[in-house]
């Protein structure tokens, strides 16, 4: 995938937070007034609208027609999922955007993503924190994203492929943990890998059913509580796995 042919424009380079850390963004013209009315129409405004700033500029700068096949691009911008193969979709831009903002995220935070999908996901909170990982066990999508965050410029994203319902331990712990896929139940490998103060989101309950979207707060003394989100409807997280 050429980067000529992803109309890649520029570079932002960010500092974190605590000055110690910086990254680089990579900028699309291609097809940037859709992105930017997405945002405005079904994402930013009405009853149920994404306030964040942070993500709001992330959703109008990730290109979301270079996370899928060529066959579904036209569409890229209607505020829904996709197919991207292997029986997963991209997910709806809206929902992408309400739970990188329920994760609350800082410049420096650690994020996992469980599910890596099309990539999409990741490409989002890469915009806000240059600390990234995500794991996808259909080894053919996280070989294809790996790929494409390289050939897009997103260069700070750490790719893994394995079974996320163990999570990644080597760089635990995390700031914020998201799932990008439905469990029965919220994994306990999760939330011993999530971080005092921080914050998990993960779809759950029966894959062939209306699902929970589950926020998990963390508190500084490790105690854990739950709220209730939204109805969602999510691909099941799948397969068994011993590579920790």
């Amino acid at each position: 995938m050429p980067m000529s042919a992803q109309s890649h424009v520029a570079v932002d380079t960010v500092f974190t937070r605590n000055d110690t850390t910086t990254w680089q963004k990579p900028r699309f013209d291609g097809r940037q007034n859709e992105r930017h009315q997405l945002v405005e129409k079904d994402i930013a405004s009405g009853l149920r609208s994404v306030q964040d700033e942070q993500v709001i500029t992330a959703m109008k700068h990730v290109p979301r027609h270079l996370f899928m096949p060529k066959q579904f691009r036209d569409a890229a911008y209607a505020d829904r999922p996709l197919p991207i193969g292997e029986g997963q979709t991209i997910s709806q831009p809206f929902i992408v955007a309400y739970m990188t903002e329920q994760l609350e995220l800082q410049p420096g935070d650690k994020v996992l993503e469980i599910g890596t999908g099309s990539g999409y996901q990741a490409a989002v909170l890469s915009e806000i924190t240059p600390f990234v990982y995500t794991i996808e066990i259909i080894p053919e999508l996280a070989k294809t994203a790996r790929t494409r965050f390289a050939n897009l410029g997103y260069n700070t994203i750490k790719v893994k492929i394995g079974d996320g319902y163990y999570g990644w331990e080597k760089h635990a712990p995390y700031d914020a943990i998201i799932g990008t896929a439905a469990a029965d139940e919220v994994p306990q490998s999760l939330i011993d890998q999530l971080s005092p103060g921080g914050r998990l989101i993960i779809p759950t309950g029966e894959t062939d059913r209306i699902q929970k979207l589950i926020l998990l707060t963390k508190s500084e003394s490790g105690e854990v509580s739950k709220k209730n989100l939204l109805s969602v409807r999510f691909v099941p997280m799948t397969g068994k796995d011993e590579e920790n």
